[in-house]
C-alpha cells in the first residue's frame, strides 16, 4: 500500500468567512474538531500557500490545503482462541456466540487484542466472506467492554438476510443494564441524536447534528444506588445505551468514560461499564422461523449485581 500522504484541498466557502482554521477544516471536509486542530498544530494545513495554525482565521475564496497521514496497512484477521468465548448455536447459516468482555467484533486499526472473528477462525468456524475482508460475517457488533450475545453469518444468504434485519431494525436486542440512581420515570424512551463527541474523538454524545436514536428502558430492580434496566434497543448507534443513560444522568455503573463514580466502580470491584447483551431476536435466515437466545451475566457483573443488592437489604 502507498505510504504518499494525501493532499486535499477546497477553496473556503464564502459563507466560512472569519471562522477559524480548525472550525472550517471540520465543516469543508468532515473532521471532527479535535482532528482538525491536530493536523494544524503538526503543521499539515496550509492556507493560500501559508502554514496555518489552528486558531488562524480563514477568508472566502481562499485556498485551504490539507496534508493527510498515507492510510494504515490493511488489518489482518488473526487466528487466535478467545478464552471464555461460548458458543451457544452453531447451524450451516449462523453461529452466535456469547462475547467476553475484552474482545472486539473484528479486527481493526490500532487493536492488538483478541477479536470475535479470530476466534472463530481459530476455532475452526467457517463464516461468510460478504463485507470488508476484516469483518467477514459480522452483521452488529458490541463494543470490546460490552459482553453479551453476538449472531455472525456463515453464509452469504444469511449474511445479506441479517443485515437487512438489522437495518429494518426487527431484530430485538435487549440488554441488561445497571445504572446509577433510579431514572424518572421508571420505565421510559429517550430518543435523542448520536454523534461524535466535540471535544473527543473517542467518544460519542447526543449532538443536535448526530443520527437519529432510540433507546427503551424497563425497570427491573431497584437499589439503594442503582437501577437494574431491561433495555431495548431501536437503532443501533456506537455506545448508544451508554451515552444515552449518560445523557439521561444515569450512567451505567462503572463506566468511567461516560462520568459513572469512579468510588462506586471500585467498590464493586468493576473495571467496565455493567451492561450486557444478553438477549437476541430474529428471523432465522435458512426459512424465517423466529430464534431467540439468551444469555446469563458473566462473573464479574453478577458479583457487582449481587454486592449492590446486599448492599439494600
Amino acid at each position: 500500500m502507498s505510504t504518499i500522504p494525501e493532499i486535499r484541498a477546497l477553496p473556503v466557502p464564502d459563507g466560512l468567512e472569519g471562522e477559524r482554521v480548525d472550525a472550517a477544516i471540520a465543516r469543508m471536509f468532515g473532521f471532527s474538531r479535535t482532528k482538525a486542530a491536530e493536523l494544524a498544530a503538526s503543521g499539515k494545513v496550509q492556507l493560500d500557500g501559508a502554514e496555518a495554525g489552528k486558531s488562524d482565521r480563514v477568508t472566502g475564496g481562499a485556498w485551504l490545503e490539507v496534508e493527510l497521514p498515507a492510510p494504515p496497512a490493511p488489518v489482518q484477521i488473526v487466528a487466535e482462541p478467545v478464552e471464555g468465548m461460548e458458543i451457544v448455536h452453531d447451524d450451516d447459516d449462523i453461529v452466535v456466540i456469547v462475547k467476553p468482555v475484552g474482545v472486539a467484533a473484528h479486527p481493526s486499526p490500532g487493536w492488538t487484542g483478541p477479536t470475535v472473528i479470530g476466534g472463530l477462525a481459530a476455532a475452526g468456524y467457517r463464516i461468510s466472506t460478504s463485507g470488508a475482508a476484516e469483518r467477514q460475517g459480522i452483521v452488529h457488533r458490541l463494543d470490546v467492554g460490552t459482553s453479551g450475545l453476538m449472531v455472525v453469518a456463515k453464509s452469504e444468504r444469511a449474511y445479506t438476510l441479517l443485515k437487512q434485519q438489522f437495518r429494518e431494525r426487527t431484530v430485538d436486542k435487549r440488554y441488561h443494564a445497571l445504572v446509577q440512581g433510579h431514572p424518572d420515570p421508571m420505565s421510559g424512551t429517550i430518543d435523542a441524536p448520536i454523534g461524535r463527541h466535540p471535544n473527543h474523538d473517542y467518544k460519542w454524545a447526543v449532538v443536535a447534528e448526530g443520527k437519529p436514536s432510540v433507546t427503551h428502558y424497563d425497570l427491573i430492580e431497584a437499589f439503594r444506588a442503582a437501577s437494574l434496566l431491561d433495555i431495548k434497543l431501536e437503532t443501533g448507534r456506537t455506545h448508544q445505551i451508554r451515552v444515552h443513560m449518560s445523557a439521561h444522568r444515569h450512567p451505567c455503573v462503572g463506566d468511567l468514560t461516560y462520568g459513572a463514580d469512579p468510588t462506586l466502580a471500585k467498590r464493586l470491584k468493576l473495571t467496565r461499564q455493567w451492561l450486557h447483551a444478553m438477549r437476541l431476536g430474529f428471523e432465522h435466515p435458512e426459512d424465517g422461523r423466529w430464534v431467540e437466545f439468551e444469555s446469563a451475566y458473566p462473573e464479574d457483573l453478577q458479583h457487582a449485581l449481587d454486592t449492590v443488592r446486599a448492599e439494600s437489604s
